[in-house]
């Protein structure tokens, strides 16, 4: 393929910074027993980009959204009050299990008292967009999977949500808002003919060039997806196989 972008289109999409050695989820594990503030941030970054899975469960429950969002505020605070991540071991060290496994526990035990704290204002919330969550669970497909499997669907779709908001993001850092606009359909497969021509034509690139610029968009998504993934497992060695689950749970079948 001949590599004929303009010089200003013709950079790579610079990525934002380098994922550490420790990421935030192995972060919270290795601190559970203590009090280091960096743990109680890397849990609550990671509870903010995955809120709305727990969300949608507890409204799976036949509780109205107003409740919903009261009940998943009361179990975020709950989570740190309690210090339920010293429960944590490496052998449950995907993220998203123990966030369910507590909710579970948080739904069965403590409903009541949740439901009667909150009307007396006795817990700090993480703040979340409850409105958009609502938004989203209307248009929620009618299923018969398990609570566990739906529970990892909605997991799935939250997490390439956030990494596509990654990716805008380094596009608008990089001057690249343009380009992310016209080739965020091709993202997460092939350039349809139609696609790279209007894009073609819209950024004033020939068709060649919007096939570079799609390829290089889809290589830094997987890039940050597997980044994503990295922050929610307890070790490196963890991220294919989440990867193979991540898939699955997206076409409802179950990994090997």
């Amino acid at each position: 393929m001949t590599d004929d972008l303009p010089e200003a289109q013709h950079a790579e999409i610079r990525p934002g910074p380098e994922v550490f050695a420790t990421t935030r989820w192995s972060l919270v594990l290795s601190t559970r027993s203590g009090d280091a503030p960096e743990s109680a941030r890397a849990l609550e970054e990671l509870c903010q980009a995955y809120w709305y899975p727990l969300y949608a469960h507890v409204r799976r429950q036949g509780v109205g959204p107003t409740e919903a969002e009261d009940l998943t505020q009361a179990f975020f605070a709950r989570l740190l009050e309690k210090k339920w991540i010293q429960a944590a071991t490496p052998e449950r060290g995907r993220f998203r299990s123990f966030l369910l496994t507590s909710l579970q526990h948080f739904l069965a035990n403590e409903w009541d008292r949740a439901r009667t704290q909150k009307r007396g204002g006795q817990f700090q919330f993480f703040s979340f967009d409850a409105a958009r969550g609502e938004q989203f669970w209307v248009q929620e497909p009618v299923t018969h999977q398990t609570p566990e499997r739906e529970f990892d669907r909605r997991w799935a779709l939250s997490l390439l949500e956030t990494v596509l908001d990654r990716l805008q993001q380094e596009c608008v850092l990089n001057g690249k808002a343009a380009l992310f606009e016209q080739l965020k359909g091709a993202v997460c497969g092939d350039t349809p003919e139609r696609l790279e021509t209007k894009a073609a034509r819209v950024l004033n690139l020939s068709p060649g060039a919007v096939r570079v610029a799609a390829h290089r968009l889809r290589r830094r998504y997987r890039e940050l997806l597997r980044e994503e993934i990295a922050q929610t497992v307890a070790s490196p060695s963890e991220v294919d196989l989440e990867l193979q689950r991540l898939f699955a749970a997206l076409s409802g079948t179950t990994p090997d």
